[in-house]
């Protein structure tokens, strides 16, 4: 399908008009070529363009934010047994009895 014919604007579609005009071509000659409005055009590059200052913002990974992630859910972990145990202990001190739980499979 040319780009003059009607349809469906595709991802890849979208990102070759922007691609276009960041290239130097005019709004309005590729906007009567593709037949779509030069706003939307202009919508389409303002968010091609967004979306890429965010890709740039990202640090490169390395794998310290993995195994921070990691030692979060570790701590995390530790923290609720703690938890548990000392209410387990309360409840031995104060002879209250304790409440069986079965495991989930």
């Amino acid at each position: 399908m040319s780009n003059t014919e009607k349809g469906r604007w595709t991802s890849k579609r979208k990102m070759e008009a922007v691609l276009r005009l960041i290239r130097g071509e005019s709004l309005d000659s590729l906007s009567r070529e593709l037949r779509v409005t030069a706003a939307k055009l202009s919508q389409w590059k303002e968010s091609f363009v967004q979306s890429g200052s965010t890709g740039l913002k990202k640090r490169p990974t390395d794998g310290k934010e993995e195994e921070i992630q990691r030692l979060r859910a570790k701590v995390g972990e530790l923290t609720m047994e703690n938890e548990l145990l000392y209410e387990r202990s309360r409840r031995a001190e104060e002879n209250l009895p304790f409440h069986l739980r079965k495991s989930k499979p």
